[in-house]
């Protein structure tokens, strides 16, 4: 029997919207109970937010900020009740904890916790290798020792954290840190600072106007008159770190990069009103937003920024 021809696959539009993805996610909670209380957990006996309701929010402004394209769904959910152990060993005891934030002393130095325990607790390098999940969040109390983001894995790269090359583990991916003392603003920091290393990393071989990326984080102060869409840290016209509720006006191109790839438009001036005046959350929502989320590519670079910044092992 003679086949018939295959037929030609039509190439993918460029400049729609591309397929929404789903990240699977593995969640760890270090929340201890308090006895003397009625074995409240800790984050509610210290009146800190509800780590599932932050993860929730989470979730969903990272779908609005990626334009529907990025879905994280939570596949495991492990609450544990006790204290991360550090890299040294040390351990906080309830007590121990509790005295030290009370007097805001005592803290356990080195703070860093240990990443290889966990990964080997929960069996994280299995999960990652058969695709149960694509990467791991954790949440904790402050001073946990958790980076904001660190990457493991055969071709881990600085994430805002040095990279952890583990044996055994055949893809790499993303260990998020989260402190449910603090809110979804931070949260969405951590992963802002994520995204700047990821496409930090994507354009490191261009330059000129090739390089969008060093486009796109040009601020007022470093560039006078030709602010973009600034930083996770410095808004366009901020003058110092987390000063997103400057309200001098300076001349910007903020706005074209939600016309990408066409970034021609003269600047407009703006100012702390276009981005929450202030509030970290809003700031956060709206820098997020302003990446490229298109399909297509140029200079082998794809126009959807949050193709790398969802998943890391594919940038090249």
């Amino acid at each position: 029997m003679i086949s018939p021809p295959s037929l030609p696959v039509p190439p993918q539009p460029q400049g729609v919207l591309p397929q929404p993805i789903t990240r699977r996610v593995m969640l760890i909670g270090f929340d201890p109970l308090v006895p003397d209380v009625g074995n409240q957990r800790l984050s509610r006996f210290l009146n800190w937010y509800d780590w599932d309701a932050l993860t929730n929010q989470y979730i969903q402004d990272l779908q609005t900020c990626s334009h529907g394209y990025l879905s994280y769904q939570i596949v495991e959910k492990i609450l544990v009740d006790g204290f991360p152990n550090k890299k040294d060993g040390f351990v906080y005891s309830l007590n121990d904890y509790l005295q030290a934030w009370q007097t805001q002393s005592g803290f356990h130095q080195p703070d860093l916790a240990d990443y290889t325990k966990i990964i080997i607790d929960f069996n994280i390098a299995g999960k990652i290798n058969t695709g149960v999940i694509d990467e791991v969040w954790l949440f904790g109390m402050p001073y946990a020792g958790f980076y904001e983001s660190v990457m493991v894995g055969p071709a881990a790269f600085f994430v805002n954290a040095p990279p952890l090359p583990m044996t055994g583990i055949q893809r790499s991916f993303i260990i998020m840190g989260f402190n449910y003392q603090r809110g979804v603003g931070e949260m969405l920091e951590a992963f802002g600072h994520r995204a700047e290393f990821v496409l930090g990393r994507v354009f490191r071989y261009t330059s000129g106007n090739a390089n969008l990326w060093e486009r796109f984080t040009r601020y007022d102060k470093l560039y006078p008159g030709q602010a973009e869409c600034g930083t996770v840290h410095f808004a366009p016209n901020s003058q110092t770190d987390y000063d997103w509720g400057n309200t001098a006006f300076v001349p910007c191109r903020c706005r074209n990069w939600l016309k990408f790839p066409d970034l021609s438009d003269p600047p407009v001036m703006i100012n702390c009103a276009e981005w929450g005046n202030g509030e970290i959350r809003q700031h956060h929502i709206w820098w997020l937003s302003l990446f490229p989320h298109l399909s297509g590519q140029s200079n082998g670079i794809s126009w959807n920024w949050w193709e790398y910044v969802a998943d890391p092992s594919r940038v090249q």
